[in-house]
């Protein structure tokens, strides 16, 4: 199976390491051609935009789904409103918290403009979960692309998405998340999501954009399942910073979510499955995008790659696991 995360900067490309715009009749066009490029069977995705004017009013979330053959796929929003070019984020006062839509029920929300990750899926999902935190109170004076020196950069709220997934061998689970650029919000993000899919089956496959550089996502959470093992009730009550949360059952478009308890020998240590820098696209120096695997994962990986894309100022990662 083919694993990859990727954040597209919502369909943006870099010219001498500075983000342009994609022409809006283009834009669609440009980022299927660069996800379905990747081959992936589960693709985790950051930065995307959906029904925003920078990107052309489009879908992209539905747009990669349909390039990559996914039909199991969910889309989770970090904020509602407009982007504005040059003024940052026109915030929607009507709208708030977790919005979540998957194939069957985009167009029950609207026409909102909004921005946010995806976790899309060739293979069959059995459970779905999806889950908003709170940003960091604080903003950082960061370099961005484009623009010099540095820039304030306030923190937004972050999204991660679960996915219960039929393998071949069994059921497994895939977690999708952006995490905070803040030092330290990031690790409590990372620790509150290990809590957070506790109940859900082993093994785990985290993808995603974690702002965190090379191996430290790996030794925080292994050094957390050894200080402080997780149980099948840590989920309900350790959760610092979280917003929102969506568990549902029966018809809820989100699925349902079966519990398990949580035995001992169930709890391996955390392993990075690909270390490739990521970022930037142009010049990669650091890893922020990461795949970890967690439990009695019989995985083996066989191909890891950092391909450099028509989009985005990251680079994906692409891993091929022997399961």
């Amino acid at each position: 199976m083919r694993f990859a995360t990727f954040n597209v900067l919502h369909g943006r490309t870099l010219q001498e390491g500075k983000p342009v715009s994609v022409p809006s009749s283009d834009v669609g066009l440009a980022l299927a051609e660069a996800v379905a490029s990747l081959g992936a069977d589960v693709l985790a995705l950051q930065e995307v935009d959906r029904l925003q004017q920078r990107s052309g009013f489009v879908d992209q979330a539905r747009v990669a789904a349909q390039a990559v053959g996914a039909w199991d796929w969910r889309y989770a929003s970090a904020v509602h409103g407009r982007a504005v070019p040059g003024k940052g984020w026109m915030l929607d006062p009507a709208e708030a918290g977790l919005r979540v839509y998957g194939l069957q029920d985009a167009a029950a929300q609207g026409e909102i403009p909004s921005h946010g990750i995806a976790l899309l899926s060739r293979l069959p999902v059995r459970e779905w979960r999806a889950r908003r935190f709170t940003p960091a109170p604080f903003g950082l004076p960061l370099r961005v692309a484009g623009r010099p020196g540095l820039t304030l950069v306030r923190d937004q709220p972050r999204p991660a998405l679960a996915a219960v997934i039929a393998g071949r061998q069994g059921l497994f689970t895939v977690v999708a998340v952006h995490l905070s650029f803040v030092p330290g919000w990031n690790i409590r993000q990372l620790l509150a999501i290990r809590d957070w899919i506790a109940d859900l089956p082993r093994p785990y496959i985290l993808l995603g954009d974690f702002n965190l550089i090379g191996p430290v996502p790996r030794v925080v959470l292994s050094a957390a399942e050894f200080v402080a093992p997780v149980t099948a009730r840590a989920w309900r009550g350790r959760l610092g910073g979280q917003e929102g949360s969506a568990l549902c059952a029966g018809s809820c478009p989100l699925g349902g979510v079966v519990a398990q308890p949580i035995r001992p020998s169930m709890l391996g240590g955390w392993r990075d499955l690909a270390r490739v820098a990521t970022y930037p696209s142009h010049r990669p120096v650091v890893q922020f995008d990461h795949v970890l695997a967690a439990g009695t994962c019989r995985c083996i990986p066989v191909g890891t790659g950092a391909p450099q894309m028509p989009v985005s100022d990251h680079r994906p990662v692409v891993i091929d696991l022997l399961w």
